[in-house]
């Protein structure tokens, strides 16, 4: 039995609209993994510094503040993103965008973590600290 022409198009349109659909897909998901670090990436060499007394202080309220999800030293984990990181070198995320992060929290744009909630316990000696810290980890690991 011959089919209506008519159907025949509306089902090459159907599988064109679901061929569109993933085609776009994949071109997210391979946006995303241009963004998100890969795990191997996390694995390279890492260097810790020997740190100064006020970077050792910032290592204190990191740990309190921000590493059970930015991750031990700054490397990130499934809940947040690395700070040492090319993506926070301080001319394209400088000291300022630390602050507002804290105090204002962050909409997820560069990485697929989610948005980052304001802390505002944490105060404005610890996050100078923070900084300090996360920065001297930065430079030891070539991101400055």
């Amino acid at each position: 039995m011959h089919r209506p022409q008519r159907t025949r198009g509306k089902r090459h349109w159907a599988k064109l609209a679901v061929l569109s659909v993933l085609a776009l897909g994949g071109i997210a998901l391979a946006m995303s993994s241009l963004r998100t670090p890969s795990p191997a990436a996390r694995s390279e060499a890492f260097v810790l510094p020997d740190l100064t007394e006020p970077e050792r202080i910032g290592l204190g309220y990191f740990t309190v503040h921000c590493q059970a999800c930015h991750g031990e030293n700054g490397r990130g984990t499934s809940a947040g993103p690395p700070l040492v990181h090319k993506i926070y070198e301080p001319s394209h995320h400088g000291d300022g965008a630390f602050v507002r992060a804290v105090r204002q929290g962050v909409v997820a744009h560069h990485w697929r973590f989610g948005n980052m909630p304001a802390l505002p316990a944490v105060t404005d000696t610890e996050v100078s600290a923070i900084i300090r810290y996360v920065r001297a980890l930065q430079r030891a690991n070539g991101i400055h």
